[in-house]
């Protein structure tokens, strides 16, 4: 029985923060009464209208943060000339506000074409969707590297102001498939989307400020492997510049990472490596060779159910680089992984391979906060569009895709800067919170107002 006189609230109920209202049903003693929508009458259309308000509010913060300038100074000269009306750096924030929006495509520009705050901040004009189409083909390799250079800029503003002894960055992979004829979409080896054509992109993210500090576009037959070394270790190097030598740095990574190279180039950047092992034939037969376990849970019967061993094992192709490989056996079957013993309750085996020193209990507990970066990857997929691939050019993609990570990153720091109390908050529910609001644009002489519901959070202070 509680003691409380009103049940605790949940963080799911949101209601409060966007305006609305309790329901006050228990209160009542009449049925609620729907009225007749016919009698609701129509008004003058008023163009003033928007329903995307939050844009000003994002918009502002971003002018101040510099990254307009620094766009018109990294990508104008892909348009010269006196003549041009819509400079690339103009097409760049363009994208990014339809994206912020909730547009999932360039060819949602269409739907935000009539909106009275979508239309100002473009300039007072929308361009055709055929403009920016062959604008984002101008893009070249080296253009998409500078631009991923920004996507990390923001996303490290907020890793810069973690106050925790050690960060994880975690590196992933995913697969977006496409219809038609895409310039590098090839089918590849993922068994989900078997002979489709898709791209093959690889992630890196921050995990402790949920940030996105790498994102690069690859081709759909493109695998994780040595090929990547040289990218991942320039991620770690990023993230550890800004760390500083007295926190430490954890890369996660699934069993694409077991590759010498990709290790090596961790443990060059002064960083840790947890990498999950590829159940190779010796390294089966190193786990069916060990007999030390030790027992870390039990049950209520003082049965084991969880143990752990450091295996006595080193590939050839690491060389001189020191690591250590843990294994991990529990009785729970939905984590089954590989079962090895018969008529042993702990079948499910899972093995890392570390260079961290501390235990090897905590480390492969460690390991799971990696799953957080797959609902992150489909979350993107839903809410930005992150599969959605709009031009037949492949740096045109490159170069989308970057943005939708800019847009992400751009909002949380947004979020951070003027509602911190949402930072735990999802970006559809931000969306609904802080970017798609109802408002009214007027001018009067020279000066732009936006007005804005009284419930809406982006006009009142959030405790």
């Amino acid at each position: 029985m509680t003691k409380t006189k009103h049940a605790p609230s949940t963080q799911k109920v949101r209601r409060d923060v966007v305006g609305g209202k309790r329901g006050d049903g228990h209160l009542r003693s009449t049925r609620v009464r729907r009225p007749d929508p016919r009698r609701i009458h129509r008004g003058k259309c008023d163009p003033t209208l928007t329903g995307v308000a939050g844009l000003v509010s994002f918009g502002g913060h971003v002018r101040t943060t510099g990254l307009d300038r620094e766009l018109a100074r990294t990508f104008d000269d892909l348009k010269p000339g006196r003549l041009v009306v819509y400079p690339m750096s103009a097409q760049i924030r363009l994208a990014l506000d339809s994206y912020v929006a909730g547009e999932t495509r360039v060819f949602g520009i269409e739907a935000l074409a009539a909106d009275s705050v979508f239309v100002r901040l473009a300039g007072g004009v929308v361009p055709s969707l055929d403009t920016v189409y062959r604008d984002f083909e101008r893009f070249d390799a080296e253009r998409c590297r500078k631009l991923e250079g920004i996507v990390a800029r923001a996303g490290l503003t907020r890793v810069a102001r973690l106050r925790v002894p050690m960060v994880h960055m975690d590196v992933d992979t995913s697969v977006t498939p496409v219809d038609g004829e895409h310039e590098g979409a090839v089918p590849g080896p993922n068994p989900r989307y078997r002979g489709r054509p898709s791209y093959h992109p690889i992630f890196a993210r921050v995990a402790e400020s949920d940030t996105r500090v790498g994102a690069t576009l690859r081709r759909g037959d493109t695998g994780l492997g040595e090929d990547d070394a040289a990218r991942i270790g320039q991620w770690v190097e990023r993230v550890r510049a800004v760390l500083g030598p007295k926190r430490d740095l954890c890369v996660r990574v699934d069993a694409g990472g077991d590759c010498a190279a990709i290790l090596r180039a961790i443990h060059a950047k002064k960083a840790y490596f947890l990498v999950k092992a590829r159940l190779t034939q010796d390294l089966v037969s190193a786990l069916m060779a060990q007999t030390e376990w030790r027992t870390v849970e039990r049950d209520a019967l003082g049965r084991p159910t969880r143990q752990i061993a450091e295996l006595p094992f080193q590939r050839s192709s690491w060389g001189k680089l020191e690591v250590r490989v843990i294994a991990s056996r529990t009785s729970d079957r939905e984590s089954r992984q590989l079962a090895l013993w018969d008529g042993v309750d702990l079948d499910s085996v899972h093995v890392y391979l570390t260079n961290r020193p501390d235990d090897a209990d905590d480390i492969a507990w460690d390991y799971d906060g990696r799953a957080g970066i797959e609902p992150l990857i489909a979350e993107r997929k839903g809410a930005l569009g992150l599969g959605h691939h709009s031009s037949w050019h492949f740096d045109a993609n490159h170069a989308a895709m970057r943005v939708v990570m800019l847009a992400h990153n751009l909002v949380l720091n947004w979020v951070d800067a003027k509602y911190p109390p949402l930072r735990k908050w999802r970006l559809p529910w931000l969306r609904r919170a802080l970017i798609r609001v109802p408002g009214r644009l007027t001018r009067s002489g020279r000066r732009s107002t936006i007005h804005l519901p009284p419930s809406s959070p982006l006009s009142r202070q959030l405790n």
